[in-house]
């Protein structure tokens, strides 16, 4: 961390904030395809990552510094609601909104900074994936301070927290176990299959399909949100180096993603992540599997 890079932060979480955290989740998205593509034809590692998961990640200059300046607008009664993050904000010609943005640009790459100084598991993995875990606390931030309905939302009156009405989901269309299990199934099995072919550039590959697919829901197409559950899909493949353990891995991942919306999200008048919460849960979940062994103790094939 330098204050070279929190100014880039900065920057691009005003630029995120304009175009909206839906669209500059979606450019990550098309940066990681493009750079890891690169990186497999190539046969070499490229310092490009730096950018899409460093200045310009989801936890910094891009999507969470543009939940948060779409929390800011909804309080200053800008927005109807907090959680509009498909809406570009510089429509809205308030440039204090994109200010916020660019300060929670910046506070989310020195979060993710400081995350990365803490100690790998012994076994040398990763004890949580550090972005998306800092998305989370850029939300939790966010809500406290901007919104009205404290960490887990305030449920309408009648409304059971953990069985809400269809339409009252997160993705409504893919809100029920039979969709959610059939999706995490399809999603687990194409994810693991690149992580096993390409290894860690498979699973950013996995990552930045699903993120970028987003892009078709500008165009009101009913694609399921699933880079929460490619990515995991993806990482338990590699660790296990079986095809069947990122399937059920990827149906876990669906049904915690979902578990997350109720619990954090569609409650709550801004947004936290549930893909993001997914991620860091299942990151720390898989890692440790791997690290006390228990892929090979529990094969699957």
């Amino acid at each position: 961390m330098n204050s070279v890079n929190l100014l880039i932060a900065f920057g691009g979480g005003i630029f995120g904030s304009a175009i909206g955290s839906l669209a500059a989740f979606e450019f990550v998205g098309l940066l990681v395809i493009v750079m890891t593509v690169t990186q497999i034809v190539s046969g070499n590692a490229s310092d490009f990552i730096n950018f899409p998961f460093g200045m310009f990640g989801p936890h910094s200059g891009g999507f969470a510094a543009g939940v948060a300046a779409t929390a800011w607008a909804a309080k200053r009664g800008k927005l109807v609601s907090g959680r509009e993050i498909g809406v570009g904000l510089s429509g809205l010609g308030a440039y204090d909104v994109l200010l916020i943005g660019g300060v929670f640009g910046a506070l989310g790459y020195g979060i993710v900074s400081l995350l990365n100084q803490l100690p790998a598991l012994p076994s040398g993995g990763a004890w949580t994936d550090t972005v998306a875990l800092t998305v989370v606390i850029s939300g939790v931030i966010a809500r406290l301070a901007f919104g009205k309905t404290g960490l887990f939302g305030r449920p309408q009156t009648g409304v059971n927290r953990y069985h809400p009405p269809q339409e009252k989901c997160w993705v409504p269309y893919h809100s029920r176990l039979p969709q959610l299990a059939v999706l995490g199934l399809g999603i687990g099995l194409i994810a693991g299959y690149l992580g096993l072919q390409f290894g860690a550039d498979g699973a950013l590959l996995a990552f930045g399909i699903s993120a970028f697919s987003l892009i078709l829901l500008h165009l009101k197409t009913q694609i399921p949100v699933s880079h929460h559950i490619a990515l995991p899909a993806a990482l338990a493949a590699i660790a296990s180096q079986s095809l069947m353990w990122a399937a059920l891995v990827g149906i876990v991942c669906a049904f915690v993603g979902e578990l997350a919306s109720r619990l954090f999200l569609i409650h709550g008048d801004t947004h936290i992540d549930p893909p993001a919460v997914t991620i860091a849960l299942m990151t720390s979940i898989i890692n440790l599997l791997a690290m006390f062994g228990l892929f090979s103790v529990l094969p699957l094939l």
